[in-house]
């Protein structure tokens, strides 16, 4: 396999940001598809893909996250276009033998609930990476976020308690003039140790 060429390492990563606002240029329902088309391709442990996502469009759909947000978040949240919840599926494991075949590893999960759920957490959080990552690539900026009340976002959309929300990326098409001066990164001997 070839490197990526400078104008794909530039949007995943080098030039791309966390954008706090977005133009009014609309994310259309075709780009969401997309957009999981390619995210889904990222690897998992077991293939098992615990992440799951609600794309909130509409105005109804972000008020009815509003009250879940941290107050700092609130205005850029009902700006943006698009507010991806990425959740985790408590319940991954009812899928391993269609996306892992290559012997039933749903019982390990079954009777071990704390491996479950490290394993969702950590496999869910690589797939809102991967979203992000995916999204820069297909031109869109992201606006990540930690900053809600998981108790209340969960209430308000995952009530049966079967998904559990992991973090908020706010998705469209950013405008510069909100982002802050970006941060410096910790240099190679910094974060990095070789054995």
């Amino acid at each position: 396999m070839k490197p990526a060429n400078d104008h794909a390492l530039d949007l995943a990563f080098r030039e791309a940001r966390s954008f706090n606002r977005f133009t009014a240029e609309p994310v259309t329902d075709e780009t969401l598809a997309a957009l999981y088309e390619l995210l889904k391709w990222g690897p998992t442990s077991m293939n098992c893909q615990p992440a799951r996502y609600v794309f909130l469009r509409t105005q109804a759909a972000k008020q009815r996250l509003k009250p879940a947000l941290s107050p700092g978040n609130v205005d850029k949240t009902l700006a943006a276009p698009v507010v991806a919840i990425v959740a985790i599926d408590n319940h991954f494991h009812e899928h391993l033998p269609l996306q892992f075949p290559a012997y039933d590893a749903r019982p390990m999960f079954e009777a071990n609930p704390a491996l479950a759920t490290a394993t969702a957490d950590r496999n869910g959080s690589l797939q809102g990476a991967y979203l992000m990552i995916a999204a820069r690539l297909l031109g869109l900026d992201c606006g990540p976020m930690s900053g809600f009340d998981a108790a209340k976002l969960n209430a308000e959309f995952f009530p049966d308690g079967r998904w559990r929300a992991n973090f908020l990326v706010n998705l469209g098409h950013g405008d510069a003039s909100g982002n802050h001066p970006r941060g410096p990164r910790l240099e190679f001997e910094q974060a990095v140790t070789l054995l």
